[in-house]
């Protein structure tokens, strides 16, 4: 095998060898990643309760509805006066 060195100083050579090595060290650095990942997510994050994400949910959930709740009123209040302006002008 023959190997192709750049001209220029400073660049990394074009041999396969080269290359190779470069995405190991890819790899290594994702399966690394991956495992740092999990281990974050098992032992340092805290995960809530059934109880605490049944409570969260129903807050979510009753808030949700009286933001529709007030857009509905708002919406419907606008409505109103366009129908007045319209009225008034055709």
């Amino acid at each position: 095998m023959v190997e192709h060195w750049s001209p220029k100083p400073g660049v990394g050579s074009s041999s396969l060898s080269f290359r190779a090595r470069k995405s190991i060290d890819s790899m290594k650095k994702i399966v690394t990643y991956i495992k740092e990942c999990y281990n974050e997510l098992v032992y340092k994050v805290s995960w809530p309760t059934r109880t605490e994400l049944s409570n969260s949910a129903v807050v979510v959930l009753f808030a949700s509805l009286i933001i529709a709740a007030i857009v509905f009123v708002i919406d419907m209040g606008f409505e109103g006066v366009i129908r007045f302006i319209y009225s008034k002008i055709f």
